[in-house]
């Protein structure tokens, strides 16, 4: 290959490199858009002029990337709540006690209600998703009930029954908060008892493990 031939091939290789990583900005862009959308309860109501507008991007590079609106808010929903397990697991990896590990999840998706509330206000209004998805949050949570029945500190007939009674239970006690302007200090701690009450916990172990020092948040699950 001659010195002319090679410079040729590195610079389609770059040309081909620098189209990739636009296109990847691209559908990042609009995946976080449809994510603000999402978290502002606007998502349905939105045209795909108003995405773009809002993710920056030309109208036209839609269709490049998404079929349709609900293609793309499918997958902005789907990658925050596997956002969430992620900083969850991270930050309860080292847990050894299956109660304890429910509950400091629990606590801490309380927690992040003030740090991270697009993420929270996405998974308050598709929450129930989770639960039915075959990633992320339900199946982990399933998988820390099982494990908490194995061990003995979940009392509970049946793991699908208890994720979804925990799970509705969760939702509703994220809206509560999301709409208590000056919440009671101590609702992450009450609403994790609350929670390992319902998986039969008894009461005075429940009321303590809540309240057991918290792990940190991994780095990524502190940014706005």
């Amino acid at each position: 290959m001659s010195g002319r031939e090679g410079e040729g091939t590195m610079a389609r290789a770059e040309g081909e490199g620098g189209f990739a990583r636009r296109r990847a900005a691209t559908r990042a862009a609009l995946l976080r858009a449809a994510q603000r959308l999402l978290a502002g309860g606007r998502g349905e109501e939105v045209s795909i002029q108003r995405i773009t507008e809002e993710a920056g991007v030309g109208f036209g590079s839609f269709h490049n990337h998404f079929d349709s609106k609900a293609e793309l808010f499918e997958a902005a929903v789907r990658l925050a709540l596997d956002e969430f397990a992620e900083i969850l697991e991270g930050a309860t990896r080292d847990a050894t006690d299956p109660a304890e590990k429910f509950a400091a999840k629990a606590r801490l998706t309380f927690h992040l209600i003030d740090r991270r509330p697009q993420l929270v206000r996405i998974l308050a209004r598709h929450g129930h998703l989770a639960v039915q998805a075959e990633t992320g949050l339900g199946p982990r949570a399933l998988q820390d009930i099982a494990e908490g029945m194995t061990a003995g500190r979940f009392r509970v007939a049946d793991p699908r029954t208890a994720l979804y009674a925990v799970s509705g239970a969760l939702l509703g006690l994220i809206q509560l908060r999301l709409e208590t302007p000056s919440p009671d200090p101590a609702f992450a701690e009450t609403g994790a008892e609350l929670l390992l009450r319902l998986l039969g916990v008894p009461d005075p172990d429940a009321h303590t493990v809540s309240r057991r020092p918290l792990p940190p948040l991994p780095a990524g699950g502190a940014r706005p």
